[in-house]
């Protein structure tokens, strides 16, 4: 049969057994050319078709073992879907200012609080952004500035009251912020107790306690705790 190539002496010496193996092959031609997808070429050539079928030689000789199918591969398990991202934390905190009658005096880039009316007053020109600035009244009659200071020489405790009711009259939004030192805070207090409570709820109290270290004092926004030469430092809750 093509392929086949019988040894010669091992025939000679062994004629009984090389019978045997010569039925066996004619045999195993027969069983494996009827075989479902079995070819020419498996038969033939002495190899393992495609197909899986096995040459004749390699089942005499024993050395190739059937092909077991393999196993359908199991679908992939779907990818679990990623746990939505935790929204950030709010993260505020407390912040720092600085207020001067120099603002060029105070470190670039902090926040500012400066006057605008008064013996110290600072022009709008003078600061890199004046919608940032907390502007300060000195004596309770601009509606616009940011703050009243009540300190001996400018605002009094009395006068409290009605510059919150104009400042509030005129920014119905905004905050209105009362800086004075921790000795007439009460005496301010009674003063803005007389307004409706939708207002005193929007007043900020920003009160003088420089002990030279950070902190807001009780019942406060706002604490100015450092008094220096060129300018003030204060320490303020979110929201001041």
């Amino acid at each position: 049969m093509p392929g086949f190539r019988p040894n010669i002496r091992f025939l000679v010496a062994h004629p009984r057994l090389a019978v045997s193996l010569a039925a066996a092959a004619a045999t195993a031609t027969v069983i494996v050319a009827g075989a479902p997808g079995a070819s020419a070429a498996t038969v033939a050539g002495g190899q393992a078709s495609q197909g899986g079928t096995l040459s004749v030689s390699s089942l005499i000789a024993g050395k190739v073992k059937p092909h077991k199918p393999a196993a359908p591969a199991k679908p992939a398990a779907p990818a679990k879907p990623a746990a939505p991202a935790k929204p950030a934390a709010a993260g505020q905190q407390e912040f720092t200012f600085y207020d001067s009658i120099t603002p060029s005096e105070i470190p670039a880039h902090e926040q500012i609080a400066t006057y605008a009316d008064g013996d110290y007053a600072v022009d709008r020109s003078q600061v890199s952004d004046p919608d940032q600035v907390i502007w300060i009244d000195t004596d309770g009659h601009d509606a616009n500035a940011d703050a009243l200071d009540v300190e001996p020489g400018d605002a009094t405790p009395s006068e409290v009251a009605g510059w919150v009711q104009r400042r509030l009259s005129t920014h119905p939004g905004a905050v209105a912020i009362v800086y004075t030192m921790r000795s007439d805070w009460a005496a301010a207090k009674a003063s803005v107790a007389t307004l409706p409570a939708s207002m005193q709820a929007q007043v900020r109290w920003w009160i003088a306690d420089p002990t030279g270290h950070p902190h807001i004092v009780p019942g406060a926004q706002a604490t100015q705790w450092y008094w220096g030469q060129n300018y003030d430092i204060n320490t303020a809750e979110p929201g001041f």
